[in-house]
């Protein structure tokens, strides 16, 4: 369950590594996993001269604001065969204006 202020890993190579959760955009309190939320970047890896020349390179800074699915929540979820898969932290990925991964790949699930 992941609401206002909540803090979430990044797992992809976009540049950002920890986001906090600013909005949840579906009407309710909280989101779960598959859920689309909008996030602040809170950290993110410092941008070197070598990756400004390479237009791949997202260059995210501190404080952008992004939409992001969640892929992994610490509270349980219940599957339909009736076990249940709980992961050991919250992450998500950052997603672009098209609904697409802002990375190139996503490390870690």
């Amino acid at each position: 369950m992941i609401q206002l202020k909540s803090r979430l890993n990044v797992i992809d190579n976009s540049g950002a590594i920890v986001a906090e959760c600013i909005k949840v955009l579906k009407n309710a309190r909280w989101a779960s996993v598959g859920d689309e939320i909008v996030v602040s970047v809170k950290k993110a890896r410092p941008i070197s001269e070598k990756t400004t020349n390479v237009q791949s390179a997202a260059k995210l800074r501190k404080g952008d604001v992004r939409r992001a699915v969640i892929v992994r929540t610490k509270k349980e979820i219940r599957r339909p065969d009736g076990r249940y898969v709980r992961f050991d932290d919250n992450a998500c990925v950052l997603l672009n204006n098209n609904q697409q991964p802002l990375g190139s790949r996503i490390l870690g699930l």
